[in-house]
């Protein structure tokens, strides 16, 4: 399970944020934001840019109830609900590193704030305020552009197939109903994980898939996964031959403690 490469073309947090007052919604619905007379924007679709502070190359996938997974190229992924009024953008995120890797300190999570601006079906900037739970201060200077793959229309047929995980070459395979079933083989970096879960859409007019999954008997040191319910977003890039799925997750097990999966996985 690994990063996804860049498109062709083009994290629950407990910190609490301060919303921008007169908020009408996660994708401004409701036409002009009042007295200003300023449009609202929207947030939803497949973008991908640059982080300037770090240099690595950022997507991220946001569907059209706000919820939102931003990756960066090193495996560190960044995910929340954002909120639009007019034109701008904030969330309180949580980051992980995609496991089983781990920040420089030893930690694998923390909690930020995002904030910054966003226009409908173009751009979006946002600057990263995040720390670890080892105490290290990561910073983001994110600029983004829309995709055009965000338009494609979705459903569990349209993602129905196997897709083989770049990472770890082991077959991931969909169903017409969306129905999610893998097999790792002993050995690998899941090593004998069963997966089970479901993809679907709640918008069928945009390129952004809900993922839900549980593993269970894995072995050695990804014992800690078994049981852990993942949640998260996919988005399936069919402008590139073969067409690739992303699947962000993120998840908590009995004990407290966090992980991030993010798969890059090939049609076959």
């Amino acid at each position: 399970m690994h990063f996804l490469q860049r498109h062709s073309g083009r994290v629950t947090a407990a910190l609490a944020v301060v919303l921008l007052s007169g908020c009408k919604g996660v994708d401004g619905i409701g036409g002009s934001s009042g007295s200003g007379g300023s449009t609202n924007q929207s947030a939803t679709g497949v973008w991908s840019g640059n982080d300037s502070v770090s240099g690595l190359a950022l997507t991220a996938f946001i569907n059209s109830s706000g919820q939102a997974a931003f990756i960066r190229s090193d495996g560190v992924l960044f995910s929340g609900t954002v909120q639009v009024s007019a034109g701008n953008l904030v969330s309180s995120v949580s980051g992980y590193v995609n496991f089983p890797a781990t920040f420089t300190d030893g930690s694998n999570y923390g909690i930020g704030t995002l904030n910054g601006s966003v226009t409908t079906g173009s751009s979006l900037t946002a600057t990263l305020s995040f720390t670890t739970n080892g105490s290290t201060a990561i910073s983001g200077d994110w600029s983004l552009s829309f995709e055009n793959i965000s338009n494609n229309s979705s459903s569990p047929a349209t993602v129905s197939g196997n897709y083989t995980d770049t990472s770890t070459s082991q077959v991931l395979s969909i169903n017409s109903n969306g129905v999610m079933s893998q097999q790792n083989a002993s050995g690998t970096t899941f090593s004998g994980c069963v997966l089970n879960g479901s993809i679907s859409t709640g918008d069928s007019t945009h390129n952004v898939y809900e993922v839900s999954y549980t593993l269970a008997n894995c072995a050695g040191s990804t014992q800690v996964l078994n049981g852990v319910k993942f949640t998260g977003l996919a988005s399936l890039n069919n402008a590139q031959s073969p067409a690739q799925l992303t699947i962000v997750v993120t998840g908590t097990s009995s004990s407290g403690a966090k992980y991030g999966i993010v798969s890059t996985l090939n049609a076959s």
